[in-house]
């Protein structure tokens, strides 16, 4: 515990330092292999008014330089908005912000909050880039390569898992029949199992959409991040999840 307290507090600490002599921090949080990697602005709410921004899916010196680009631009007034190109961030491409939805404050901007009053209450626009064709994820002819390496954080909140709606994923005809799941595991190989049991009767095993199981549970999505090799585990549902690493 104690461990934890002071790597917390030389990242606070940190963060508070960078917006008083740089206006801004920058956060960024590495890919786990499964999960992308992303970074994030903290203070430019509070010290220009101007929502803060984020990128998912670059390494950390572009989207350090590509905020610290756009943090220059905000100072001397500039307002960047949803659905709008703007040239000037990567070379020969545009990029454009899409405004975050709350529910994925807690999933990607844990710093931001604690600066901005451990709150949620303050704007966050994500920069969208987009394929080496200049198609944007929402444009037909998308590359799919990143669909999941950029996921978009304006829309899909009932479905947070990063992999496909339609994916085949493992349970048990007590789980459809009604039993909360209690038992979830992310397999090395990329499988997924949802078990109402710690040692299910796999006579019973069935095969069905991940979305159909999420529709039953939206509580599902609190562990959409669950790393290959990784399981977790409640005592029903609305309980709070416990992670095992792999």
């Amino acid at each position: 515990m104690s461990e934890h307290y002071e790597h917390d507090k030389h990242i606070t600490a940190n963060i508070l330092k960078d917006i008083e002599e740089h206006q801004v921090h920058i956060a960024f949080v590495e890919s786990d292999g499964y999960n992308p990697r992303f970074g994030y602005s903290i203070g430019l709410f509070k010290e220009f008014n101007h929502p803060e921004l984020i990128i998912v899916g670059l390494d950390p010196e572009s989207t350090g330089a590509i905020i610290n680009n756009a943090k220059d631009e905000i100072e001397k007034g500039a307002k960047f908005m949803d659905g709008i190109n703007y040239p000037d961030f990567l070379v020969e491409l545009p990029v454009q912000f899409v405004e975050v939805e709350k529910e994925y404050y807690p999933d990607y901007l844990g710093y931001a909050g604690w600066y901005n009053d451990n709150s949620i209450n303050f704007p966050t626009l994500q920069m969208v880039w987009p394929d080496r064709e200049g198609i944007f994820p929402w444009e037909s002819g998308f590359n799919e390569n990143f669909k999941f390496k950029q996921p978009l954080l304006d829309r899909n909140t009932d479905f947070k898992f990063l992999e496909e709606r339609n994916l085949g994923v493992f349970t048990t005809s007590e789980v459809l029949e009604g039993k909360p799941i209690k038992y979830v595991y992310h397999n090395e190989d990329g499988d997924w199992q949802f078990h109402s049991e710690q040692d299910p009767d796999l006579n019973n095993a069935k095969l069905v959409c991940l979305e159909e199981l999420v529709r039953k549970d939206l509580t599902l999505n609190e562990i959409y991040y669950l790393n290959y090799g990784e399981s977790a585990e409640r005592r029903g549902v609305g309980g709070k999840w416990k992670i095992f690493e792999k």
